[in-house]
């Protein structure tokens, strides 16, 4: 990074500033971040940090990446937004090159992966009615307990997370929730009213849950039997993090139906799609769904470029060969402070022994150490640094968890 530019008021005045002024809907490690570029940013003193947390994986190529940047900046000179009243000229491209990275028919653009979620069940519910043949108003969508998918009115009817429900009400009917990584359960739950089984791959926010071998494929071959949509939300584990381009691919499943975002908006702007079967998009209707925003030309741009990124393989093949280096590190940790934890590719859930303290607390000391993560419920932390961290940076960070735990 070049020289740091400094701001009139230091992190501790700037995060009082936040106080009366901001809603208090987040509760962000007291850090103030001001510059940033690959997988290190700076506060507003100068003090740089390794981020091991990147957006959530919504910076899976890194802060400022060179292409990304690029992009966005040669689109800003050109056009931003049309609104989807009118076609630009970078969507159309944008659509044919994401449909081929995740071998699918069509795309619908949003913006968020709330939006995505959204989405993704009304084409499910409208497929229900249309093509299945549910009575009207019937359709039921099942998903896992210890879900994340957003915080919606809607999202929020289906999760199990009372701190996500309370005080929401009321909330949207049509769904059944079911324990995840258990096929019986969900056998149980399907009927001729289910529009599709609504899952993540792994389970982000519930600590970096990943399923047993077989689950996915086992859902894969319920849904097909039941004659119901998977729909598959990838808004996290997608594009990279893995190791894959799509987590699903681990089991080589084959969803209907895909939801995206996060990383597809390369940490420049919000991006999100749903991406799925021709057979299942194709029953929407001018009038039926949109989104002003959705489609734009600048995030066609950027998303554009962050398939270009993608379709060379060597980020997935990158979070693979660094996710053997995390998992090494990690297990290494066991009975150093580290009761348990689960890794796929990029991403790991940590489970610190409780007696050392919160989750919470232990960023805070990784943050003081110059680490930024985040904690999920109770002792854990999840990691998940930019594809572009390097080797020795990753092991760097786990020797500083190290030193945290054990100190």
């Amino acid at each position: 990074m070049t020289a740091p530019v400094r701001t009139a008021r230091g992190s501790e005045e700037l995060i009082r500033a936040e106080e009366p002024v901001l809603a208090h809907n987040y509760h962000p490690l007291p850090v103030v971040v001001a510059r940033a570029e690959g997988a290190w940013v700076e506060d507003v003193e100068g003090r740089r940090y390794l981020d091991m947390l990147a957006g959530y994986s919504a910076l899976n190529f890194g802060h400022r990446h060179p292409a990304l940047v690029e992009a966005a900046h040669r689109q800003l000179d050109r056009l931003t937004l049309t609104s989807r009243a009118f076609h630009n000229d970078r969507l159309a491209g944008f659509a044919e090159r994401l449909a081929a990275l995740t071998g699918t028919d069509m795309v619908l653009p949003m913006n968020t992966g709330a939006e995505a979620v959204e989405s993704g069940i009304k084409v499910a519910r409208k497929w229900a009615y249309d093509v299945k043949g549910v009575p009207a108003d019937r359709a039921t969508i099942v998903v896992a307990a210890d879900n994340f998918h957003g915080r919606t009115t809607t999202i929020v009817s289906f999760s199990t997370d009372e701190t996500a429900r309370s005080g929401f009400g009321p909330f949207t009917p049509g769904f059944r929730i079911v324990p995840y990584n258990d096929l019986a359960a969900l056998e149980a739950a399907v009927d001729e009213t289910t529009a599709a089984v609504l899952i993540e791959p792994i389970q982000g926010e519930a600590g970096v849950l990943i399923p047993d071998d077989g689950y996915l494929a086992g859902v894969r071959e319920l849904t097909r039997r039941k004659g119901c949509l998977f729909v598959a939300d990838e808004i996290q584990s997608g594009l990279g993090r893995t190791g894959h381009t799509l987590a699903v691919e681990h089991e080589s499943v084959v969803p209907d139906v895909v939801l995206l975002g996060k990383a597809l908006g390369g940490g420049i702007v919000p991006v999100s799609a749903v991406v799925g079967r021709r057979d299942v998009l194709g029953v929407l209707h001018p009038g039926e769904h949109g989104s002003t925003f959705g489609g734009n030309p600048l995030a066609a741009a950027v998303g554009t470029a962050v398939v270009e990124l993608l379709e060379t393989g060597a980020f997935q093949r990158r979070a693979a060969e660094l996710g053997a280096v995390l998992r090494e590190g990690l297990a290494a940790l066991v009975g150093r402070g580290v009761v348990g934890f689960r890794a796929r590719g990029l991403w790991a859930g940590v489970d610190v022994d409780p007696a050392l303290g919160s989750g919470r607390e232990i960023s805070e000391r990784l943050m003081r150490e110059g680490i930024l993560a985040k904690d999920t419920h109770g002792s854990t932390i999840r990691l998940a640094p930019p594809l572009t961290v390097t080797a020795e940076e990753l092991t760097g960070a786990l020797g500083t968890l190290e030193k945290v735990l054990t100190s």
